[in-house]
């Protein structure tokens, strides 16, 4: 299996560690790895730039910052080298402002909420407090400085720059749409034989999202994904040592349930820091199928 490739944009629950996972169950789904890829909730993109499926990839999402620093990325605008450029320039003047940086960020977060720069995002994204991505009701970037020093180091820099070219490689390989929708919009959109993969804010528990998440948005996400014609795959969470996820026993039950333990390292509080039971909720029977990746392309060159 090829090594797992890591966004450039950093937040609270990114799914990693738990792209092979998901990747097992969408290999199983029956589903043409040429269909296309429907991900309504892109995030950081780890589960859509790490997907098995050959063909297009229809993204969205509401937060229209994550849109525009891959269409950034996708147009050209942003590079390894411009990337590196920019975080050389500010992470001098981060350890030349007051406050050990404070000042500096302040500077860039305020500039941010006014320009939407898609590398200021990438700043604040890395220089914020605990990998959180938080908006306020006006949308603008709110989340606290994070006090450590040295932040940006050589090192660090580099493996930023090393992220976004490996994205560049992949959305440039493939036909890639990046949509600033809802996901109803976004899931409109599939068709049978495509698979869609939802990530949508863990209902009940401290989230980050653009706008918030409701009972409300989780039933429309349940109507919604109960009407496609497409294969679904979602992610959600099942359990923690404080509680269940009501939407569970409420909503998801009367599909097909699979579960697995996670930890979370980064959390706002110490609820979201310990295990918590990962469920994938999904609308197929799976099958067996055995799947080798080579450094170009995922394989299917048997079924059992």
């Amino acid at each position: 299996m090829l090594k797992t490739i890591v966004p450039p944009i950093k937040s609270q629950g990114i799914k990693t560690k738990l792209v092979p996972w998901i990747n097992d169950i969408v290999l199983s789904s029956g589903a043409s790895l040429h269909c296309r890829w429907i991900e309504p909730f892109f995030g950081t993109g780890v589960v859509g730039l790490n997907s098995p499926i050959e063909g297009s990839h229809i993204v969205g999402d509401t937060n229209p910052h994550i849109i525009n620093f891959y269409r950034s990325i996708q147009s050209g605008e942003i590079t390894p080298l411009s990337m590196r450029q920019y975080l050389e320039k500010e992470s001098r003047l981060l350890s030349e402002s007051t406050d050990n940086g404070y000042a500096h960020f302040r500077m860039v977060r305020d500039r941010f909420n006014v320009e939407h720069n898609p590398y200021d995002f990438i700043f604040l994204s890395r220089a914020g407090f605990n990998g959180l991505m938080r908006f306020n009701r006006k949308g603008d970037w709110n989340v606290p400085f994070c006090k450590k020093k040295n932040r940006f180091t050589p090192a660090y820099i580099t493996k930023i720059c090393n992220q976004i070219k490996a994205t560049s490689r992949i959305i440039n390989q493939k036909d890639w749409y990046f949509n600033n929708v809802s996901f109803i919009e976004t899931i409109k959109q599939a068709e049978k034989g495509d698979i869609i993969y939802c990530d949508p804010p863990y209902y009940g528990r401290s989230t980050d999202y653009y706008n918030g998440w409701t009972e409300k948005d989780e039933i429309a996400l349940y109507e919604a994904l109960s009407r496609t014609p497409a294969y679904f795959i979602l992610s959600t969470w099942h359990h923690n040592d404080f509680r269940n996820n009501e939407m569970i026993e409420l909503l998801w039950n009367r599909f097909n349930i699979t579960t697995k333990d996670h930890f979370y390292h980064n959390g706002g509080n110490l609820e979201n820091r310990h295990s918590v039971v990962e469920a994938i909720v999904f609308n197929f029977e799976q099958q067996e199928r055995l799947a080798i990746r080579d450094t170009n392309q995922l394989e299917l060159f048997a079924e059992i």
